[in-house]
């Protein structure tokens, strides 16, 4: 590894990385754990069958997307350096700069509109603390969404309010910073939604909704199931923006790269699971339909938590965990943006003028995703998208299929060829077989799944 690139990195982001192999587990499992595990994984089994689209998306994340955290992990820790130069740096040529702008760009496109719906996150957590919405039918919480949504001024204080906590927190470094919050936040999420569990399992009738997201019905396996289940497994673990890269470079040099991609993996599966056996018994329980769709959490769940006993609190509850579980992830997010700032001005920007000029951008994107929806700008229209629509389209069917693709090949093809010690072998005869398997993964399967979603996302062949 180059040590003085990783050193560098390490000055400028605030003195250290992460102090313990801990801290790094609950940082990357918080950055891969957001709303793509509890707001869009549930409404997407719900609308694909429950148990066999959730059998489908476990094959996914044990095929190609642990393949796919790793090397990001890899490639970080390698390089020593942010998403932006990563790839540079171990290639030994501009070749493959191109795959750090292409990411890092990624990143920023997203960022905007996560913001945006982490901000709903913080209005439903107001909504739920007010008890707002008590005695809406579902009809009623629909159009009581569409007008919070609808509210310019409103939208801009709830998306700009967890750019600011999450800035706060990056300020103080990656230490300091990052490793603490993550230490308590990822701790809080899982009591939550274990504590929400107990709850909804207790509910008369809840056993439908368990069997319904459990026992995978195999009629209902389709190509396209397994095409939605394949993206939703890119979205849940983040993997094609490069977040990990980031991550890697701040690991200790001694920790085990295979462990860490497989625990962050297995929590991030947990949380999505745990996020379905809360919502379907929940919803089968009160006689709700569970293919409601992206609506299933800020219009459906809240009708069905307020049939619940306690449910006030419960309400409250569910929507804190909702905005953590957001919040884990934008603060990876938002840590890539410093540290390209960083890396761009060489050295002349230290993190605290980096997360400043991080924060003014990202502020600023985001108030020109919500005047995109409701504002000034909301009859201007891209590809028939307004420009908040477009960045999720964009970002999920082509800028992050293409980054992961590429990291693929940069692995599995490139890489073996300059560098055989990238991808370790163990000195462990029962893993010897784990390098060759990983190397064939990303080479065949990885990049043949990458492009028939890519194709499919594209609509130019429909399953």
């Amino acid at each position: 590894m180059r040590a003085n690139s990783r050193d560098e990195l390490m000055e400028q982001s605030n003195k250290s990385g992460f102090n313990s192999k801990l801290g790094v587990i609950l940082a990357a499992a918080g950055s891969a754990i957001g709303l793509g595990n509890i707001w869009k994984f549930p409404y997407e089994a719900g609308q694909n069958g429950g148990g066999a689209f959730l059998l489908v998306y476990l094959i996914c994340v044990i095929v190609f997307g642990m393949p796919l955290l790793m090397t990001e992990i890899l490639i970080g820790r390698k390089a020593g350096k942010s998403t932006f130069s990563a790839f540079r740096a171990i290639s030994g040529n501009n070749h493959w700069q191109w795959l750090g702008w292409w990411s890092a760009l990624t990143v920023f496109v997203i960022t905007g509109f996560y913001f945006v719906v982490t901000g709903w996150c913080v209005d439903y957590l107001y909504e739920a603390t007010v008890n707002s919405y008590a005695g809406m039918g579902t009809n009623e919480l629909l159009a009581h969404f569409t007008a919070n949504t609808s509210n310019t001024l409103k939208m801009l204080i709830c998306g700009i309010i967890p750019v600011l906590i999450t800035a706060a927190i990056l300020w103080f470094g990656v230490s300091s910073g990052i490793e603490r919050l993550s230490k308590i936040l990822m701790p809080l999420l899982f009591i939550m939604m274990t504590l929400m569990v107990i709850r909804v399992l207790l509910l008369e009738g809840s056993g439908t909704g368990l069997r319904f997201f459990l026992a995978p019905d195999f009629s209902q396996i389709t190509p396209a199931v397994v095409m939605t289940a394949a993206g939703q497994c890119f979205f849940s673990l983040s993997v094609g923006l490069g977040l990990m890269i980031t991550y890697g470079a701040y690991m200790p040099k001694d920790q085990d790269a295979t462990k860490t991609s497989f625990i962050v993996i297995l929590l991030d599966t947990l949380v999505a699971v745990l996020a379905g056996i809360i919502i379907f018994p929940a919803v089968f329980a009160f006689g709700f339909n569970p293919a409601e769709g992206p609506q299933l959490v800020f219009v459906v769940l809240p009708a069905v938590l307020q049939h619940m006993t306690f449910a006030w609190i419960s309400g409250v509850f569910f929507f804190l965990l909702l905005f953590i579980a957001a919040l884990t992830s934008t603060i990876s997010l938002m840590e890539v943006i410093v540290v390209s700032i960083m890396e761009l001005s060489h050295g002349k920007l230290n993190r605290h003028q980096s997360v400043l000029i991080a924060t003014a951008v990202i502020c600023a994107t985001v108030a020109v995703y919500v005047l995109s929806m409701t504002g000034v700008w909301s009859g201007l229209k891209l590809f028939g998208h307004s420009l908040f629509d477009l960045s999720d389209t964009l970002v999920t069917t082509f800028m992050m299929p293409l980054s992961a693709l590429s990291m693929s090949l940069f692995i599995g093809w490139f890489m073996p060829l300059q560098d055989k010690d990238l991808v370790p072998y163990s000195q462990k005869r029962y893993k010897q077989w784990l390098r060759p398997l990983f190397i064939f993964t990303l080479r065949w399967i990885v990049p043949i799944a990458i492009v028939l979603i890519f194709l499919n996302g594209l609509g130019i062949f429909n399953l």
